[in-house]
């Protein structure tokens, strides 16, 4: 089989980041309207989060194969990636997950003391019910999870693997990624953070040829983000004025020891994936 020729290659990263951008979009936008309105009108019942579970099926089910056209229920389905996954493949696909996670909390803590950044905008859920700030946020948690890893470790990704060798393809896909998050704030360290959770992503869908366990990580990075980081962003100090406290070097410490722990991880998972490629193809 020949190399796709650079044209190739270049239409496969202009076409996959329009797909991947297209369904963040969509998914992303249904949702904030639907938030929004519910808080505006009538916060005291949630209706935006079972009207955001049929939309996210509805997507999973298209996305996935199902629907019109026909002619294109293989390809969306082959793009998709949701495949069923060995357990010994979860088992190490998790731990290396939930080990970057750890560490890239640390990056994130390390990297907002050396930096002097806004932290991320965070919803003002005080004036409302508690059950509907328990129920938007698991919903936000499931929502960005689902449309981010489809639209960039399930389409776009698979689309680059088809057209360039996989690391090119992950990282690429991980700076699309990174790219996404401009929202949060076009500051270089947490775009960084969030490429690097694109290299774990990207790492784990192609390891395990699945976007499934990706996705279980990528919901516990948000809840953890959203329940342990991001709320005392606000309150970190610059160590440049302060100094350098011993918190500091725990946090650098947590970075160092689960990068090193998750690489050892994924090593593992790479062998897993790569005995279960050699036994489907015999």
């Amino acid at each position: 089989m020949s190399e796709p020729s650079l044209s190739a290659r270049v239409r496969s990263v202009i076409w996959s980041a329009i797909l991947a951008f297209v369904i963040l979009g969509i998914a992303q936008g249904i949702w904030g309207a639907m938030r929004l309105t519910n808080l505006r009108i009538s916060p005291a019942i949630p209706w935006a989060v079972p009207a955001m579970a049929v939309v996210l099926w509805l997507m999973w089910q298209y996305l996935g194969g199902k629907g019109w056209p026909q002619r294109t229920s293989e390809t969306r389905h082959r793009y998709f990636r949701a495949n069923r996954v060995s357990g010994r493949a979860w088992a190490w696909a998790m731990l290396a997950g939930v080990l970057s996670i750890v560490g890239l909390a640390g990056y994130w803590i390390v990297l907002f003391q050396l930096v002097r950044m806004p932290g991320n905008v965070l919803p003002n859920f005080s004036e409302y019910p508690m059950l509907t700030v328990v129920l938007m946020v698991a919903m936000a948690s499931l929502v960005s999870p689902f449309t981010e890893e489809s639209a960039f470790r399930g389409y776009c990704q698979v689309i680059l693997e088809s057209n360039l060798r996989a690391p090119a393809a992950v990282l690429i896909s991980s700076v699309l990624f990174a790219l996404a998050h401009v929202t949060h704030g076009f500051l270089w360290p947490k775009l960084f953070v969030y490429f690097l959770a694109g290299l774990v992503f990207g790492a784990t869908a192609y390891l395990t040829a699945s976007i499934l366990p990706g996705m279980v990580v990528h919901i516990i990075g948000d809840l953890a983000f959203f329940a342990l980081v991001w709320p005392y962003d606000t309150k970190r100090q610059l160590i440049w004025e302060t100094g350098v406290n011993g918190w500091f070097w725990l946090h650098m410490l947590q970075a160092i020891i689960f990068t090193a722990l998750a690489i050892v991880a994924f090593t593992r998972l790479a062998r897993v994936g790569a005995r279960v490629r050699e036994q489907e193809s015999q």
